[in-house]
């Protein structure tokens, strides 16, 4: 009995937070006029998917996104890792400098746009992608930091101990030992980053075009006076999620390996 009942709340539950996934892909399928109705299997199309690439340009707001968000990582997470590095072994600048870094992600976006705007106008970096993939590494930054500093404080300091006992310089037991040994938490703070960039709205309105749009700008851009066009918004927003889910799944079997290789050594 005891079993009966925590699976019965357990298919509760999953169902309460599937469901909204589950009727925004329906509402994709359906054609425009029925997206509204509560009927569960109505008739099924693609042309919701088919009109957002051929009169939407979705193709290629999809791609600035994947471009900015695997970019911003690339920028980010060396800088993330040698930071958080010496935050965790030799506490450099202290405490103060730690909680500083911390502290420049309480400031709201908000207040970091308009000046963002009058520095990239004056030096040619709106409408860019590499002006966007600059960003948003700066706005990760200080938070991958901070994660990978935890994980590189749970490193032992015996293992670059031997590293350096056989002849190892501290940058190759830095490279050698303690970045595989940690590389479940960079892949985990590499996927954080990329969700992060993935669904930020606000910069890659202001600082962004019609050539260089991300798929958060491009999903609002579906708003007409006409009101929303609710089918199309839900096929986007499902093919939206689907580079998320795919990176969940690579992380959550990459850190099972990684902590397994970690844990051995």
């Amino acid at each position: 009995m005891r079993k009966i009942v925590s699976h019965i709340g357990l298919i509760f539950f999953c169902t309460v937070v599937l469901l909204p996934i589950l009727w925004v892909l329906r509402t994709s399928l359906v054609p425009e006029h029925m997206s509204y109705s509560s009927q569960v299997f109505p008739d099924l199309t693609f042309d919701n998917y088919v009109a957002l690439f051929t009169t939407k340009r979705f193709g290629i707001n999809y791609l600035n996104s994947i471009l900015v968000a695997c970019g911003s990582v690339l920028m980010a997470l060396p800088l993330a890792c040698t930071t958080g590095y010496a935050f965790a072994r030799f506490k450099t600048s202290g405490a103060a400098g730690r909680f500083t870094v911390l502290a420049t992600q309480m400031l709201p976006p908000v207040a970091l746009a308009l000046p963002t705007f009058m520095f990239y106008r004056t030096i040619g970096l709106t409408n860019s992608l590499p002006g966007l993939m600059l960003v948003y590494a700066a706005l990760n930054l200080p938070f991958l930091t901070w994660i990978l500093m935890g994980f590189f404080e749970a490193v032992p300091r015996d293992l670059e101990g031997a590293a350096m006992t056989d002849g190892a310089s501290a940058w190759g037991a830095f490279w050698r030992i303690v970045l595989p040994v940690a590389a479940p938490g960079i892949a985990a703070a590499a996927v954080l980053g990329f969700i992060l960039s993935w669904n930020e709205f606000l910069f890659a309105l202001i600082l962004g075009g019609p050539r260089t749009a991300t798929v958060p700008v491009a999903l609002a851009s579906l708003q007409t006076s006409n009101g929303v066009e609710i089918a199309k918004v839900s096929a986007g927003v499902s093919l939206a999620i689907l580079p998320l889910m795919i990176a969940s799944r690579f992380i959550q079997r990459y850190l099972v390996q990684g902590l397994s290789f970690g844990s051995v050594k």
